[in-house]
């Protein structure tokens, strides 16, 4: 994986940080789309309120947000209505399955394709305002390193990267990575593999990319970005089966590999976030 010049998108420069006091929260991202990255998000969101967390879950692909999709939900009120004034943000934060609060995003909106000064202090608004209900807000963000991505990313004091074994998965989580460690000043994100095909894949995967990181990218510190291997989530047929039910891993088929990987993924965060906290 050869390192290449850093795309010149247009992101803050400032160190991350917690938009408001209360929830911790948690950008999941990833470099390439179709990685997995809603179903991660969804599935943990639910694993995390089963340990007694209240989660809410924010869909922050606004142009193509597919959240409502995956849960099956049938929104009447999206993040559009309340930038737009139709709606107050307390009537778009609606109950999913699993026990975790969402607030969806409308899909196709090009309106919000671009970051303007009016979505960024809206966007702002919405996490200051939702931030002290919450133990946990997970921000399901669009893939790559478009400016709305990188924004809600900047939002969160902890990032989760999905991806999976393939190498254009790889190079383009290594791109994003080099954008956060170079122009948010991240001095580590957190990984995830999805789709592993043996265990210990996704540990070695990171291990890889770290040892690229080392050669290529330092930070502010003059160390390199820490990449932190969170776990791994098998190949599994269950996933398939849930996905086109529109059902939650966790409540479909709770006893599968990859229904387990992603509740010690959550285990693994309330330990070593939570904790934390404050």
């Amino acid at each position: 994986m050869s390192d290449a010049p850093s795309p010149s998108t247009p992101t803050s420069t400032a160190a991350p940080a917690s938009a408001s006091q209360g929830a911790r929260i948690i950008a999941v991202t990833s470099g390439k789309g179709g990685v997995g990255k809603t179903f991660v998000s969804a599935n943990l969101a639910a694993a995390l309120t089963r340990r007694g967390q209240r989660v809410l879950v924010l869909d922050a692909d606004l142009g193509l947000a597919n959240l409502d999709v995956v849960l099956n939900l049938h929104p009447k009120i999206t993040l559009h209505d309340v930038f737009t004034g139709k709606s107050s943000l307390d009537d778009a934060v609606i109950a999913a399955p699993g026990g975790f609060s969402v607030v969806l995003a409308g899909s196709g909106m090009v309106e919000y394709s671009r970051l303007t000064p009016e979505v960024r202090n809206q966007f702002l608004n919405v996490i200051q305002t939702l931030a002290p209900r919450f133990d946990v807000i997970l921000l399901d963000t669009g893939a790559g390193i478009s400016d709305v991505v990188l924004f809600s990313v900047s939002l969160a004091s902890e990032v989760l990267i999905v991806a999976t074994p393939e190498p254009t998965s790889l190079t383009d989580a290594y791109a994003a990575i080099k954008v956060l460690a170079m122009q948010q000043k991240r001095q580590h994100v957190r990984m995830v593999v999805n789709q592993a095909a043996r265990p210990g894949d996704g540990r070695a995967i990171t291990s890889q990319l770290q040892q690229v990181l080392e050669r290529f990218v330092a930070t502010d510190s003059g160390r390199p970005l820490r990449l932190i291997h969170m776990g791994d989530i098998p190949a599994d047929l269950a996933v398939r089966d849930a996905v086109m039910r529109r059902q939650l891993l966790l409540l479909n088929t709770p006893g599968c590999p990859a229904a387990l990987a992603i509740s010690q993924l959550a285990g693994k965060i309330e330990e070593t976030l939570l904790s934390r906290a404050g």
